[in-house]
């Protein structure tokens, strides 16, 4: 048996194209390039029949490591916590104080786009500090 080599994260959400390029704010993401015979997105997007239009964005690591993120137009709104969520790590490898400051230096940098702090987990006798945010649409994920 094989194993899988890439992978996609996919988000529902209202308004794919504003949250993806929120994500690509967050993570140093890029908007690949659009379908070879378009000049832009937009001519993409109004290529397609009307109930398929800003129907979905993609984002992507420009170094191609990370997985591709996907966001796709659902009905419905979000209603419960997310089952799984995004770790985003800029604090590796640091601890107390340093850590701290890194993470607040982060959530400061995300809230002007959009992003909602939520709750800061101080550093305990287990576990190191993190924050827990929400995306534009209020999708949960933790500065980690």
């Amino acid at each position: 048996m094989s194993s899988i080599k890439h992978f996609q994260v996919t988000f529902d959400c209202a308004e794919p194209e504003r949250v993806a390029r929120f994500w690509c704010e967050v993570l140093g993401y890029v908007v690949p390039p659009p379908p070879e015979g378009f000049a832009t997105w937009d001519d993409f997007n109004h290529s397609l029949p009307p109930e398929k239009q800003d129907a979905g964005f993609v984002c992507r690591d420009p170094s191609g490591v990370g997985p591709r993120m996907y966001f796709q137009r659902v009905p419905e709104g979000k209603v419960v916590k997310n089952r799984v969520h995004l770790d985003v790590r800029v604090g590796t490898g640091l601890v107390g104080a340093e850590r701290l400051a890194t993470l607040q230096a982060e959530c400061a940098r995300l809230v002007p786009l959009g992003a909602v702090h939520v709750r800061t987990l101080f550093a305990d006798e287990e576990n190191e500090s993190c924050i827990v945010m929400q995306d534009i649409e209020g999708n949960e994920f933790c500065l980690d």
